[in-house]
């Protein structure tokens, strides 16, 4: 086996995961398409059957490939340029989130600025309000242009009540992950293991409490993904962010376990590093979230 150089850097053998990968996110993204669509109807047909394969071939392509990518790192195949390979590619990832977030914030921005204020007969295309006579325009919308089709949610969620506590866990959980990142780059592996471990129990609990808001939304404050456009938007945008809450928790939970395994050094942990990156990234989006979502 011919090791990395200064001149030169690893080059990985053909993989088969890439592939794999792709499968799996095809079935998950089509699963859950479908699953929704079904919502409106009076079944969802392979939907979650797809959706629950291709989460599970995801969750076993992400763990062998990682695997692969730490037996080759403990094998001293990856030099500096492979290191600095992996940051650009981290990067980018944490890139096509920001847009894959700005997406959905830009459809909250065109739908509150733009498109419901048109069917209330407001600004240049104001003459949609033809459409719906008498439809007032206001947001939170509560009273839908079709209520018999799509009714409003009685009630919006209060921004300082669960929300509130989740904003001061996440923002909470950066501090300690910031302090566990810390004591790794000093040795100090004890506090790393503590601090490390206290960011994964916030985590977890913001979860917990999440659940919580869905179910209060649904059973008592009728807000559902069939209540107008309010409430599609609303949990396509805190769902989405729960999703990449649940993989961040996941994220920090193998890499507590490597912590407790005696991997990474001082000046050599890049994995870690890349799980905080992503974890912070994920705070900043739902301060975003608490913002424009549930206050404003």
């Amino acid at each position: 086996m011919n090791l990395p150089t200064p001149t030169s850097y690893y080059v990985p053998v053909s993989s088969h995961w890439p592939i794999l990968a792709s499968v799996g996110l095809f079935l998950m993204a089509f699963g859950a398409a479908t699953s929704i669509n079904g919502l409106s109807t009076e079944g969802s047909g392979p939907g979650p059957i797809l959706l629950i394969s291709g989460s599970l071939l995801m969750a076993w392509v992400v763990f062998s490939w990682f695997a692969t990518v730490v037996h080759e790192s403990h094998q001293g195949l990856y030099s500096a340029q492979m290191d600095r390979s992996f940051r650009w590619g981290m990067s980018w990832f944490i890139f096509s989130e920001v847009m894959f977030f700005a997406a959905f914030f830009g459809a909250l921005f065109y739908v509150r600025n733009f498109a419901v204020p048109w069917l209330g007969g407001e600004g240049d295309k104001g003459s949609a309000n033809l459409l719906w006579q008498g439809f007032s325009a206001q947001w939170p919308l509560m009273q839908t242009p079709d209520m018999a089709r799509y009714p409003g949610p009685n009630e919006v969620i209060s921004p300082w009540g669960i929300p509130l506590l989740n904003t001061l866990l996440l923002l909470s959980s950066s501090i300690t992950l910031t302090i566990a990142h810390k004591g790794l780059k000093l040795g100090r592996r004890g506090q790393t293991k503590l601090w490390l471990g206290l960011t994964v129990l916030l985590g977890l609990i913001f979860l917990v409490f999440q659940v919580e808001e869905y179910i209060a939304a649904y059973t008592e404050l009728g807000l559902t993904l069939r209540a107008g456009i309010y409430g599609s938007t609303f949990f396509i945008l805190t769902g989405f962010h729960g999703l990449h809450v649940t993989l961040g928790t996941l994220m920090l939970i193998v890499i507590l376990m490597r912590v407790i395994k005696g991997h990474f050094a001082g000046d050599n942990h890049f994995g870690f590093e890349a799980v905080s990156w992503y974890w912070h990234f994920v705070d900043v989006v739902w301060v975003g979230l608490f913002l424009f979502v549930y206050i404003l």
